[in-house]
């Protein structure tokens, strides 16, 4: 359970940061929350020392924060809810390139940008990492809530051991 006073958003970039792992979605609509609680888990871990080198934030939604976030880094990796027709609960290792975004956008808000974009974006800038990586995990209920489904609180453990491989 995360604590309210925790806020990975405000930990302080430690000087030699070279890789970027980003949660994204809105955890106040259940499954969609799991980049924020799996960032949560690894900021709390970090704290403690472990995965230096490693700046962990919670991003939410804005493509504007997640642009600034990855500019110059070597390596970003991405944590989201994602829809892939799987098993609610199965999570997948892409790169942009093994993607496409179907996601309709309003155009009037940088808050609900594409990620796909932003990383276009960020080419075209120059400051894109070398490497990118997404991790989705197919969500079991989109509602409001701010809590995970079953399904998914169960993996919290196997989601945190994967991804700690690929630091």
């Amino acid at each position: 359970m995360i604590e309210p006073t925790e806020n990975p958003q405000e930990s302080v970039q430690p000087p030699s940061t070279h890789t970027v792992v980003i949660g994204l979605g809105n955890p106040l609509m259940s499954d969609e929350g799991i980049g924020s609680r799996l960032i949560a888990e690894f900021a709390r871990r970090s704290r403690c020392g472990e995965f230096a080198g490693v700046l962990f934030l919670d991003l939410g939604t804005s493509g504007a924060k997640v642009l600034h976030a990855i500019a110059q880094k070597r390596k970003a990796i991405f944590l989201d809810c994602v829809f892939m027709r799987e098993q609610p609960g199965a999570i997948r290792r892409f790169t942009p390139n093994d993607v496409r975004s179907l996601k309709i956008l309003s155009l009037f808000s940088f808050h609900e940008a594409d990620l796909l974009g932003v990383l276009e974006l960020s080419r075209k800038l120059g400051e894109c990492p070398r490497e990118v990586v997404i991790f989705g995990i197919e969500p079991q209920e989109i509602a409001p809530g701010e809590t995970l489904s079953c399904v998914l609180q169960e993996r919290v453990k196997d989601y945190v051991a994967m991804i700690q491989a690929e630091l």
